[in-house]
């Protein structure tokens, strides 16, 4: 499993964890709007192909690391809208990202046992621009390293200082177009 996620197709980029399982506690932190607050955005999902996303970012529950100048717009936190593409509990999950923003993304995350732990393998497509892509990256690097903090029940990291770390380490190593 590689450390660093990578871009595999055109437009997309997948990274791989292996996380504490079992794998229905991973699923709910995927699912469950309060358990995916503490690592991603809390917001309801609608439990069905079709259904609608709402994901509430506030980074500031994340990290109590000051906002870098460059995101203060986002330090009342955002929101994205999207909808279920795919709904297998719980082994799979896709959704589209940002759907208010024009053409939206789409997020995939896919489950599986192994032994007492879950490979988690996250999968975003349409991701236009390199920009986007190491953008995305090192975003999801730090989520879910976080994630992994919050199911290891360690103290979470800092999501900016990591995020900052991890936007450096990608723009290195994501290939250019």
């Amino acid at each position: 499993m590689a450390e660093y996620g990578a871009v595999t197709e055109p437009q997309t980029v997948r990274l791989e964890r292996v996380l504490p399982g079992p794998i229905e506690r991973v699923w709910e932190f995927l699912t469950d709007s309060e358990k995916r607050g503490q690592w991603l955005a809390a917001g309801a999902l609608e439990p069905r192909e079709g259904g609608r996303v709402e994901l509430r970012f506030l980074h500031s529950t994340l990290s109590h690391e000051p906002v870098p100048k460059r995101y203060e717009v986002m330090r009342d936190g955002h929101r994205h809208i999207g909808h279920v593409t795919r709904y297998e509990p719980p082994h799979a999950l896709s959704y589209t990202w940002a759907e208010q923003t024009g053409a939206p993304s789409e997020v995939t995350f896919e489950l599986s046992e192994r032994g007492t732990e879950v490979l988690l393998v996250l999968t975003h497509r349409r991701l236009v621009t390199r920009a986007d892509r190491v953008n995305v990256a090192s975003g999801w690097d730090t989520h879910l390293g976080i994630l992994d903090d919050r199911l290891s029940g360690r103290e979470p990291r800092g999501f900016w200082s990591t995020h900052a770390r991890l936007e450096a380490e990608y723009e290195q190593r994501l290939p250019h177009d």
